[in-house]
């Protein structure tokens, strides 16, 4: 059975607002699996420590199963002894987003991130050989990339797991352009992420909206928006489906892939209901249909 994850929080979201999120996923969303921990920016996770426990507690009870993701990089002193600690966990379950967990994992199984750049079936055959029981591709894969690289891993004994709503993220820096923009370094950052809970959009000289941005992270302006294209996802032996969270209503958008994959609406039903709850932000599915990732491939253009 396809399960729907919700992947871990990329913005620098206050504790109140991270404890009422996933209070409500738990209650609320019609999710297998949630993702935690802080994989943007290692200066963020003293905010949130405190209550991981009570937070994976609370999912648990629910009847969600938790996975705790590490940083996409690591360049500190503290960021490798965090790096080192998570990999010292046997439970719950942990995503891999960095090389340097891979070393300090070992060869204990883990699941691989998208931040591991799984390309093709030599890397996924190595991360198996290394202890991976899970890959979560990259976003920038066409459906024929996804479908040879499930194939393979299903071969392997792998589970894949494909990003199906959410900004994409397009780039990590050792900079924080965040900080940058606001005149300060990233070192006095003073944490100004967190005025901007869906990221700071970046706009053209002409005024035009291009691309997010999230502390080191450069993501899209558009949410990824792949409705129409579940059942050949899960055709192709794609076995776990994200979302990730934005500022919109979560439980609403996982209500409605839920409902497509229970078959129990329309995609055309489906994706008007994400036009409401997503309000201005713009769609896209370019990458997937192996063109530029900012596009919209509409129904009737799919062969």
């Amino acid at each position: 059975m396809t399960k729907l994850t919700l992947g871990p929080i990329a913005y620098h979201w206050s504790a109140d607002q991270r404890r009422d999120f996933y209070a409500r996923v738990a209650d609320e969303a019609p999710v297998d699996e949630v993702y935690l921990g802080e994989v943007i920016c290692s200066k963020r996770a003293p905010f949130q420590e405190a209550d991981l426990p009570s937070i994976i507690e609370r999912l648990e009870r629910a009847g969600k199963k938790v996975i705790l993701s590490s940083l996409a990089e690591v360049m500190l002193k503290r960021e490798r002894k965090a790096t080192e600690d998570l990999a010292e966990m046997d439970a719950p379950e942990i995503e891999i987003n960095n090389a340097a967990g891979l070393y300090a994992r070992g060869t204990r199984p883990h699941r691989i991130g998208p931040f591991m750049n799984a390309y093709n079936e030599a890397t996924i055959r190595w991360m198996a050989s290394k202890g991976a029981t899970h890959v979560c591709l990259p976003t920038e894969l066409p459906a024929p990339s996804i479908a040879v690289a499930a194939r393979m891993a299903r071969d392997m004994g792998l589970r894949v797991e494909v990003q199906v709503f959410g900004r994409v993220s397009l780039a990590v820096s050792a900079r924080c352009y965040h900080a940058r923009s606001h005149g300060r370094t990233k070192d006095n950052c003073q944490f100004v992420c967190e005025e901007d809970p869906d990221g700071m959009p970046l706009r053209t000289r002409d005024e035009q909206p291009i691309l997010r941005i999230n502390g080191i992270q450069t993501q899209s302006e558009g949410y990824l928006i792949l409705l129409q294209e579940l059942p050949r996802l899960v055709a192709d032996g794609v076995s776990h489906l994200r979302l990730m969270p934005q500022a919109v209503d979560m439980v609403a958008v996982a209500e409605v892939y839920r409902a497509v994959l229970d078959q129990s609406t329309s995609t055309e039903a489906a994706e008007a209901r994400l036009r409401q709850v997503c309000a201005d932000t713009p769609f896209s599915n370019g990458f997937y249909h192996g063109q530029a990732g900012y596009r919209r491939i509409a129904q009737a253009s799919l062969a």
